[in-house]
């Protein structure tokens, strides 16, 4: 049974050991995600976390990672017994999220990972987010969603894509479309602009439109900012 869908975002600054004095200018995101999680704990013991990637990887609950790559060897574990097993520094990063909001907020959530690759199409998107949905609702038992994706990167001239001057109006019409519920905004997303402005998280937004099919019937934002120039989102949608 399909319980609710959390959103957050993936940039490794959301870690402390990894954000150093940055940390008090993500702090907001960092508290709102957090509780976002420990609410979808509570909702659902097991959940699936959709993120986005270089290829279409499945990541089990058993996996365990390590935020080595990005500078710190911060570990992380999908589910439990995971805190024993090797650690993967190759594990994407949205699992990684994933894995470090399990152990910080959601210690007995187990996680599944559905990595997509960023140029998944929407079609493909639409069919993943329909046949997630009916696979969670034909199960007994409760099951949550982490939408782990990131806006755009080309906000601001310091961002990590520079500046784009179609980037402002594009993230707000997102900001609004996460804000409201607008799946159907969100399903007709264009992937060659989303890559051209760096909106990584078109793919997994595009499950989240298809796993709900129409409108939430709760939409709820928690957070929405752009620090160094990359829109980021927490929010809570109950079907």
């Amino acid at each position: 049974m399909f319980t609710a869908a959390a959103l957050v975002s993936s940039p490794p600054l959301l870690i402390p050991e990894l954000a150093g004095a940055a940390a008090t200018e993500t702090a907001d995101m960092r508290s709102a995600a957090l509780a976002v999680a420990a609410e979808l704990a509570e909702l659902a013991a097991s959940w699936t976390a959709i993120g986005v990637g270089a290829t279409e990887v499945e990541v089990p609950a058993a996996s365990r990672g390590t935020f080595r790559g990005y500078g710190v060897d911060v570990r992380v574990a999908l589910g439990a017994g995971g805190e024993h097993g090797v650690a993967d520094p190759t594990l994407p990063l949205a699992a990684l999220v994933a894995g470090w909001l399990r152990g910080a907020a959601a210690p007995r959530v187990e996680i599944e990972t559905l990595i997509l690759a960023a140029d998944t199409s929407p079609v493909h998107c639409a069919e993943l987010g329909a046949r997630l949905r009916r696979r969670l609702d034909d199960d007994p038992e409760p099951h949550g969603v982490l939408v782990v994706a990131d806006g755009a990167t080309t906000l601001t001239p310091k961002a990590p894509g520079a500046f784009d001057d179609r980037a402002p109006e594009v993230q707000a019409e997102l900001d609004r479309a996460l804000d409201t519920g607008d799946v159907e905004h969100l399903a007709q997303l264009d992937p060659v602009a989303c890559a051209d402005l760096g909106i990584a998280g078109r793919p997994a937004w595009q499950v989240l439109a298809a796993l709900f099919g129409g409108s939430p019937g709760t939409c709820r934002t928690d957070y929405q900012g752009a620090p160094y120039g990359v829109g980021y989102h927490v929010g809570l949608w109950l079907p």
